[in-house]
């Protein structure tokens, strides 16, 4: 005999549900299976296991359903009444193994019901079915009289009564909280969901009259939507990543869309991610529509915060979907996954209210007091609790050319390191995998890549263009892209010094102009880094050509701090020495031309240079990152047109 059969059965029956978000997004609904195990003793208990709190079904696995002894959650039907810290008191002291992840708040709906399988999934038809004046009818036109119906009631201990003594139904249908089945058959019990749901969907498509004619789609210019990213972005004054996603477009362009967004969320538990309403704005006007948002955000929280728990605070009154007709949703958030989340959420939830109003005319929505109770509701909020902390650079988006080798490739990994959203640009297609690779590796966001020339202004254009459109705006860029340019000047030729002025020197003036304008759209400041050499205050003989761009390109950072300044933005630069791992610049004889330069055989030189700093140390891609980093954060945030050395001492090039 398998004892843990049904928790088999339950985790196969769960992922297949989960597996439709139309049935369930992001760690909603709940599902269980009921048993025997031995325990510690070897005594034979029944046992019921249930989903985790905040467990995602398509991807939960064994684990993510603590068991917890089926008696000792039965016998609280005793009790009247508990509040929630008492209720979950007693049903974690019921748990099997009291390190197990905490078990659902609707742990005691799934005990109090006795089948041996029940799920319970917030599936968009039946929560069409009952978010409008006239929900209890509908349930019954649609499902008939096999199914009970149960008006909106926070989840708890009181709902959990209520559904445990509908058992002799074939199913509940909670308002705006979903479906709940039942079966001693774990496929039977699948089954019936799929049943409901397609009676449910059938039903409101007999009702739908969705008249074409509320519709007005445009197509949008790349040029338009970045402005529009970049002025909501500003408007908004936080780093974040915004994400655009177009399966709202349809919804987004209709003419009754305020009757839309009026409708609120679904399910109560979309709010918990993406807020009890979403906002607004149109591409003429898309600082209004926020401003309305904030507006009404507060006053619903004055009005209600008599009921908030003690030590809690508000969420802000930030929207975190926006809805822009002809274009869907643009969702505001710490990382693109984070954003396709609450726009997957947003499809949904939006969708739901759309499909009632053309079914039934109008929707309804929660009470504000019902709202506020579950949006600061601290058993729900646990769900989001566990989130990692956030680091130095969420939210933050910077470009870094040059970033498939050397320098460039030390200061993307940092900045991935420290949860920024990065663009990597270089020509080397092959590089960029490899840097790509180690972003992946080491879990850091998913960067943009972008290959191309960065001394070509279409390719700079494009870099900048595409980092807004993926990321949604821009903080600051690192401008290292760079070649070795050697020879004395009587030997070197015309070209090779043209070349080195366009690579080191003409790519970081057309970055500068293209990001200055993205900046100061967006409102919100910036950094610009530049990655120069100890050779601009430091030149050696045979490197003129090269030492010449690097000059020029701290002047280029100098009058970039004067003109980018008044708009909060800021612009430095690092002079490196001598930076060898994993570098280019060194290749095409370079290295050797300066060893002999300095007397000292090619396979010396990295010694050579560490000996004759005031260090004696090797200068390395990490400590260039680690300036670099400190010119883009906040803790440099009253420092422009400086220069930091990363030479490990060179007296000659100290900065002055």
């Amino acid at each position: 005999m398998n004892e843990f059969k049904p928790l088999e059965e339950l985790v196969t029956r769960s992922q297949a549900l989960g597996a439709n978000q139309s049935f369930v997004v992001y760690g909603g609904g709940n599902t269980s299976s009921k048993g025997e195990i031995k325990d510690h003793l070897g005594r034979l208990k029944a046992v019921l296991w249930v989903k985790g709190s905040g467990a995602d079904m398509q991807y939960a696995v064994a684990k993510d359903y603590p068991a917890l002894y089926l008696e000792e959650l039965r016998e609280l039907t005793r009790f009247e009444d508990l509040d929630d810290e008492t209720m979950v008191d007693y049903v974690t002291r019921a748990l099997v193994d009291p390190t197990s992840r905490r078990p659902s708040i609707e742990t005691l709906l799934h005990a109090f019901l006795p089948a041996k399988h029940i799920d319970h999934v917030h599936a968009d038809a039946i929560c069409a079915l009952t978010n409008h004046p006239q929900g209890e009818k509908a349930v019954k036109d649609a499902l008939g009289d096999g199914f009970a119906y149960v008006d909106w009631k926070r989840p708890g201990f009181e709902l959990s009564k209520i559904v445990g003594a509908l058992k002799d139904y074939d199913g509940v249908v909670l308002a705006h909280h979903g479906l709940v089945v039942w079966d001693e058959n774990s496929d039977a019990c699948y089954e019936k969901n799929l049943v409901a749901i397609g009676k449910a969907d059938e039903y409101l498509n007999s009702l739908s009259k969705r008249p074409e004619s509320k519709f007005e789609h445009q197509d949008v210019p790349v040029a338009q939507l970045n402005e529009l990213l970049l002025k909501l972005r500003g408007t908004l004054g936080k780093k974040q990543v915004l994400r655009v996603d177009n399966r709202l477009s349809e919804i987004s362009s209709r003419t009754d869309l305020k009757k839309v967004l009026s409708a609120g969320v679904s399910s109560a538990d979309h709010m918990l991610r993406i807020r009890p309403k979403s906002a607004q704005v149109t591409f003429a006007d898309p600082k209004t529509g926020i401003e309305e948002f904030r507006k009404n955000y507060a006053e619903y929280f004055e009005a209600n915060k008599n009921l908030l728990p003690a030590g809690y605070t508000s969420h802000g009154n930030d929207p975190k979907v926006i809805l822009v007709p002809g274009v869907g949703a643009v969702t505001a958030s710490a990382t693109l996954p984070e954003g396709k989340m609450l726009a997957d959420i947003a499809t949904h939830t939006h969708g739901v209210a759309a499909r009632v109003i053309d079914a039934f005319g109008e929707g309804r929505s929660l009470p504000d007091s019902e709202i506020f109770g579950f949006d600061y509701w601290p058993m729900e909020l646990f769900k989001l609790k566990n989130k990692q902390a956030a680091s130095e650079f969420t939210g933050h988006v910077f470009i870094v050319t040059g970033a498939g080798s050397g320098i460039g490739r030390g200061i993307s990994l940092e900045l991935g390191r420290l949860g920024a959203n990065v663009t990597l640009a270089d020509l080397d297609e092959a590089g960029l995998r490899e840097v790509e690779s180690e972003f992946h590796a080491a879990k850091y966001s998913q960067p943009l890549l972008v290959i191309g020339d960065q001394s070509d202004e279409s390719t700079v254009a494009r870099t900048v263009s595409e980092t807004i459109s993926y990321f949604g705006g821009i903080d600051g860029v690192v401008i290292n892209a760079g070649i070795g340019v050697s020879d004395n000047l009587e030997d070197l030729s015309v070209d090779k010094w043209r070349k080195g002025l366009e690579v080191n020197l003409s790519s970081a003036f057309l970055m500068t102009k293209e990001v200055l304008g993205a900046l100061k759209t967006q409102g919100m400041g910036g950094s610009i880094v530049y990655v120069a050499s100890k050779n601009a205050f430091a030149p050696g003989a045979g490197f003129g050509g090269y030492s010449v761009t690097k000059a020029g390109m701290l002047q280029l950072m100098r009058i970039a701090a004067i003109e980018g300044g008044s708009f909060g933005i800021r612009t430095n630069a690092v002079n490196p020495d001598a930076v060898f791992d994993n570098s280019k610049l060194w290749a095409g004889g370079v290295r050797e031309q300066r060893a002999a330069a300095h007397g000292v055989k090619p396979e010396d030189l990295e010694d050579f240079y560490a000996s004759r700093n005031l260090l004696k140390a090797r200068v390395r891609s990490v400590d260039v990152a680690n300036s670099v980093a400190f010119l883009l954060s906040d803790k440099s945030s009253r420092t422009t047109g400086s220069v930091i050395a990363v030479d490990g001492g060179v007296a000659a090039a100290f900065p002055r």
